[in-house]
């Protein structure tokens, strides 16, 4: 089975790439909805005990605990020791479940892919990408969200464009769900062509790679390099 890492900044549209997949037929584990689950679940009470006054209704209230934990590196390593080893704990489940079921492909769906160095833990990387225009103006348009707080998310993630160097595949996402739809058939195509794990780009060929290739260098122009 190939496990493929789906990843991308803040806004890039990542979520929408997952949906793509799995309309495909494609196991996707969702880290995000993952730590939703977590928050009304077995995380609450590890996290209330830890943050006291997070939780309300059974439910942490992720901007209480945004307040606790931002910009103070030791409570955040308090929240990410709670959180990673039961995220890690229903990866693995998920994992486990698409052998089982014998898929050939399975997505995971992991934000932070690159800063946590669980790119060692894929056969392929997927990176959802477009320009850094439409990133702000997707995220700006969220509730509750500011230029200072997505600046603030931005110094804690890889450029882009260094994600885009060590990336297998990529999806651009600023021109249309179509498009991105035929970018994602095509890399399913390409792992279809694999067979088999894969751990460097000189592995994989094709007009698949030849297009990320493309737009490696695309994005490159575009913000100057």
């Amino acid at each position: 089975m190939i496990v493929v890492g789906l990843t991308g900044s803040i806004g890039m549209g990542k979520s929408t790439t997952g949906r793509l997949f799995a309309e495909a037929g494609i196991p996707v584990y969702d880290a995000d909805e993952c730590v939703h689950r977590l928050y009304s679940g077995k995380a609450a009470p590890l996290i209330e005990d830890a943050f006291p006054g997070t939780v309300k209704d059974g439910t942490v209230d992720r901007n209480e605990l945004a307040r606790h934990v931002m910009g103070k590196p030791e409570a955040l390593a308090r929240l990410e020791a709670i959180i990673h080893p039961l995220v890690r704990e229903m990866r693995e489940t998920f994992l486990a479940q698409a052998r089982q079921n014998r898929a050939h492909v399975a997505i995971l769906d992991v934000p932070l892919l690159f800063e946590t160095g669980s790119e060692a833990r894929v056969d392929v990387v997927v990176l959802v990408t477009t320009s850094p225009q439409i990133q702000r103006e997707r995220v700006l348009n969220r509730p509750d969200m500011t230029p200072e707080k997505l600046d603030a998310i931005l110094e804690r993630q890889m450029p882009d464009a260094e994600k885009r160097l060590r990336s297998h595949f990529l999806v651009e996402t600023g021109k249309g769900v179509d498009l991105a739809r035929r970018r994602v058939a095509a890399i399913l195509r390409a792992m279809a062509a694999i067979g088999a794990p894969v751990r460097s780009h000189s592995e994989i060929s094709g007009p698949t790679m030849g297009q990320a290739t493309a737009d490696r260098a695309t994005a490159s122009r575009a913000m100057g390099g």
